[in-house]
């Protein structure tokens, strides 16, 4: 069994129910689509959580914010919630980040944070298609960045899963999500965690409500729900 999560975004209560559960069923090798930091407060103990359970980071955008000291040029927001977290961040915490990879692909699995295409880090698939993926040989695809949970069946048996967001879910499930890969079936698992822990530590720290009241609805900050759709007729 494998666990595949993504887009954390230093809401530790969030990643602290999900590993609880991951530990529960006796998984051991835990893939991160990355995006471990970004909009919340609870960067410290988020990190040492995924390293003290050996994930693999696939390296994020905001991530690679963090990593290259740079700004996100569409929002104030983020760039608030990155500056805090470049003031508290451990020397130790930040050194783990910089060691995460860029992707992860084998003979069976592609796994990246945006697109598969080159320079598509910051890449959204809202709507995925047959022809995007007809370059690649691998049989099950994973992409976070979007905060949707899905899993669509593509040509030739295979298959494309977004595991959607622990720290940030954007699809009207206000619950963290994550996927398990169980002999080549994909699970998607949804859990509750205590989000006014993460609300409480972001009002502490300075931050107006609007930063974490979408947590309770499951959408973005500006209250949209978000969505991932196949077209079929593109192959």
């Amino acid at each position: 069994m494998t666990a595949i999560i993504s887009d954390v975004h230093a809401n530790y209560p969030a990643l602290k129910a999900v590993m609880d559960d991951i530990q529960r069923r006796g998984i051991k090798k835990i893939f991160s689509l990355g995006d471990v930091c970004g909009y919340y407060s609870m960067i410290n103990e988020s990190i040492e959580l995924l390293r003290k359970m050996n994930v693999i980071n696939i390296r994020g955008n905001h991530d690679n914010y963090m990593i290259e000291n740079e700004q996100c040029e569409r929002s104030i927001s983020v760039n608030r919630s990155l500056d805090f977290q470049r003031q508290v961040i451990t020397e130790e915490n930040f050194k783990w980040l910089t060691q995460s990879i860029p992707f992860y692909k084998d003979s069976t699995y592609y796994m990246v944070h945006g697109s598969f295409s080159e320079n598509g880090l910051d890449t959204y698939l809202y709507t995925i298609n047959n022809e995007m993926f007809a370059p690649f040989k691998e049989q099950y695809f994973f992409a976070g960045h979007t905060h949707v949970q899905t899993v669509i069946g593509l040509d030739n048996n295979r298959l494309f899963c977004n595991p959607g967001s622990v720290g940030q879910p954007r699809d009207g499930d206000k619950r963290a999500a994550y996927a398990i890969i169980t002999d080549g079936t994909i699970e998607l698992i949804r859990l509750e965690y205590d989000i006014d822990m993460i609300a409480n530590h972001m009002k502490k720290s300075g931050f107006e409500s609007y930063f974490y009241e979408n947590l309770y609805s499951g959408t973005n900050l500006r209250g949209h729900v978000l969505n991932i759709s196949f077209d079929k007729k593109n192959k």
